[in-house]
């Protein structure tokens, strides 16, 4: 068999086998953004669901300002003290736990603001600062019988997936703001209380 022969055997065999490996080369490139794509759905779509999450949780925890329970709030069943602001934020905190994994620390903040005038008085302001950092929430007013009441929490949830920081955080330091809130005019849950007007 000839030089000649032989190289072009060669050639022919080589171009068949050039598109072998073709598919694995495609894939690694289109690899990472399908990845990243893919890891960024799926965290968003857990941030949703904890949104929703503590957006339920507020909504019940709120229904007992409005009920009035917070005025008379029982302890093991006998004492009947007011709800304070760690109880409240406990009770929040008991319904998101498994989500929200650290809801007890400063990842969690809310605010409760009665408004006797009516719903023309409630605020609604910012929770950030200017460098976009989750302000210290300290308001704790159930008010009374048939107040304004404006309940509002904010959780600072980390952004995991590299890369999309950018479009998933609109906080400082890659936090993503979840935020809830519920407004109600309070009962009229005690007896001196013949209706709200």
């Amino acid at each position: 068999m000839s030089f000649t022969t032989r190289c072009k055997r060669l050639y022919q065999r080589l171009r068949a086998d050039s598109i072998k490996g073709s598919a694995a080369i495609e894939f690694a490139m289109v690899a990472p953004a399908f990845f990243l794509l893919l890891m960024g759905t799926m965290e968003g779509g857990i941030m949703f669901f904890a949104q929703s999450s503590l957006q339920n949780a507020v909504n019940d925890t709120a229904r007992l300002v409005r009920t009035g329970q917070t005025a008379c709030y029982t302890l093991n069943g006998t004492t009947c003290v007011p709800m304070t602001q760690d109880q409240f934020k406990t009770r929040v905190c008991n319904q998101v736990s498994l989500l929200l994994k650290n809801c007890t620390s400063g990842s969690l903040q809310f605010d409760v603001n009665a408004y006797p005038s009516g719903y023309s008085a409630a605020s609604n302001s910012s929770p950030l600062d200017g460098s976009k950092n989750l302000n210290t929430l300290t308001a704790f007013n159930v008010g009374s019988a048939c107040d304004v009441v404006l309940v509002r929490a904010f959780y600072k949830w980390p952004v995991f997936t590299p890369g999309l920081n950018y479009f998933m955080a609109n906080m400082s330091g890659s936090y993503h703001l979840l935020a809830t809130a519920a407004a109600f005019r309070n009962e009229p849950f005690n007896t001196n209380t013949g209706g709200c007007t």
